[in-house]
């Protein structure tokens, strides 16, 4: 790159100079229309943040289901207004904790739910109709969200003021992340069995929460981020379509998650531009009539990839860039991180910071004041419609391919994460992107930073925890819940029916996903 190239995280060339010249045949009306009209590029919302603040939701989850609902407790009395939870990997993939499979990973990157049990003790004394809880959960969604609802009534919560979102985005886990159980195809049907339980059951809850989170933790570009995101929710829609949902019965429960990097105004640009994508591919592609179904809805979580454990204190600033651009590109809900986590859970003090950082944004930077700040800036609107050409070049050649799956079986999403991965790497190894005391302005020696502590007799605990549920249960009941289970796997019935009766009986995750892993296999990548 020569000397005086200014190029963006995605590649985008950024000139020394923007002017009108930059937004020739530029059509407000056609391109931004006014805040909460079509085609959304400036907000879903007429006034913005000036009706109401972003929903500030710190991600929580770890241990126990009691040491996670202390965190819990310690974030809304801190001033958070919405609870998000983060699971560990066995309760991601499907295992009980005391399966060999397990072992060692027990509460450790969230919180370990095997059962009814364990859910009543994360919830204990939540206020579950005021409060709106975000799961990140995807091959098992459908259990938690019941384990929800289950503890929910039985504290005496109407369904219909159960509020909230699960992730249930399984597509973008064979893409980035892994943790899928069952093949896609299957999977897909899963997820249009929440799409029609909830619409009959949870009118207010968000069916699913279309990730590009975890696709631009893999190293995926700004750009890519939103292609492969957008073609995953196509993919949804059109599932769901084809299930015999019609559109707008189900599209405005829809919500999307993305991530925010260092990049201030290709982040701005991004966010703009996929909620002007989404709106167009809702009106033109899907029919939708009802402007619920075209709104972008999102929630952002700042780049969890862009933390260094060198200098940690440098995370402050970073996270406070990439909520600011959260907050510029419109966003429904923000968590930002703690600036240890590249060392650890987040310590009670990271996690208190981390929401005093978007407290400060809210209500001290001004950005709140009025929609879309950066609207008609030269810059901005011609980065932003370089984001979006180059995501509808992504979008098109995936279409070619016979559409999401297709592309995800042929691998083609994941090479294109791995070489933008790959570039990302070598220019920080060259020296051309500069990382704040990773390769320049280094320090030589390391402060101590306080890590949190993981209990280690944790697994054991929870071991006993679980073998006591199955002990002191009906076993006949749960035998015949989970049978109907199986029935209806073998049908074309709503799984989440039997599901949920099964779960009211004790069964575990673990034996409910062993039912579902019989019936439908377990997926194996081809490379």
């Amino acid at each position: 790159m020569a000397s005086d190239e200014r190029r963006t995280d995605a590649g985008i060339e950024i000139k020394p100079l923007y002017t009108a010249d930059d937004l020739a045949g530029f059509d407000p009306e056609e391109k931004l229309g006014r805040p909460g009209s079509y085609p959304y590029t400036r907000g879903i919302y007429p006034s913005m943040y000036r009706g109401r603040l972003w929903t500030m939701r710190q991600y929580a989850g770890f241990g126990t289901a009691e040491a996670t609902n202390e965190r819990f407790r310690f974030l809304l009395a801190a001033g958070q207004t919405g609870l998000s939870c983060a699971f560990d990997l066995p309760t991601q993939m499907g295992y009980d904790s005391d399966h060999p499979r397990a072992e060692g990973e027990v509460g450790k990157v969230g919180v370990a739910i095997d059962s009814i049990e364990d859910m009543r003790l994360l919830l204990a004394g939540l206020p579950l109709d005021q409060v709106t809880t975000s799961m990140t959960i995807n091959a098992t969604a459908a259990i938690l969200l019941l384990l929800y609802q289950l503890v929910a009534e039985e504290n005496g919560v109407d369904p219909a003021k159960i509020g909230g979102t699960i992730q249930n985005d399984i597509l973008k886990e064979y893409v980035a992340r892994g943790t899928y159980v069952y093949p896609p195809r299957p999977s897909m049907r899963i997820i249009t069995d929440i799409f029609a339980y909830c619409q009959a059951n949870l009118p207010s809850w968000n069916t699913i929460s279309i990730s590009g989170y975890h696709i631009r933790e893999a190293g995926s570009t700004a750009v890519q981020e939103i292609a492969f995101t957008l073609a995953n929710g196509i993919a949804y829609v059109q599932a769901a379509v084809d299930a015999g949902l019609a559109v707008d019965e189900f599209a405005p429960r829809l919500s999307f998650f993305w991530n925010a990097h260092n990049n201030l105004f290709e982040e701005v640009a991004k966010f703009r531009a996929a909620r002007r994508m989404w709106a167009r591919i809702m009106t033109e592609r899907f029919g939708a009539k009802d402007d619920k179904s075209k709104l972008l809805r999102f929630h952002t979580q700042t780049g969890g990839s862009t933390l260094t454990a060198q200098q940690p204190d440098n995370n402050i600033v970073r996270v406070a860039i990439q909520g600011l651009a959260a907050v510029l590109g419109g966003t429904q809900s923000l968590h930002t991180n703690g600036f240890d986590e590249a060392l650890g859970l987040p310590t009670e003090r990271a996690a208190k910071i981390a929401l005093r950082t978007q407290q400060i944004i809210g209500h001290e930077s001004g950005v709140a004041d009025t929609p879309d700040p950066l609207a008609g800036s030269y810059f901005v609107e011609s980065l932003t419609a370089e984001v979006e050409a180059k995501a509808w070049e992504y979008l098109e050649r995936i279409d070619e391919m016979g559409g999401t799956v297709a592309a995800i079986e042929a691998g083609f999403m994941q090479d294109e994460i791995e070489q933008a991965a790959y570039a990302y790497a070598k220019g920080i190894d060259d020296g051309e992107k500069v990382i704040v005391g990773v390769n320049k302005f280094t320090d030589e020696g390391v402060e101590p930073t306080e890590v949190f502590p993981i209990d280690p007799e944790l697994q054991r605990q929870q071991a006993e925890r679980v073998a006591r549920v199955r002990k002191e249960r009906d076993q006949a009941a749960v035998d015949a819940a989970l049978a109907e289970l199986g029935e209806a796997a073998r049908g074309t019935g709503n799984l989440l029916v039997p599901m949920k009766e099964a779960l009211r009986r004790r069964a575990t995750l673990g034996e409910v996903s062993d039912v579902l892993r019989q019936e439908f296999g377990v997926y194996q990548p081809s490379r």
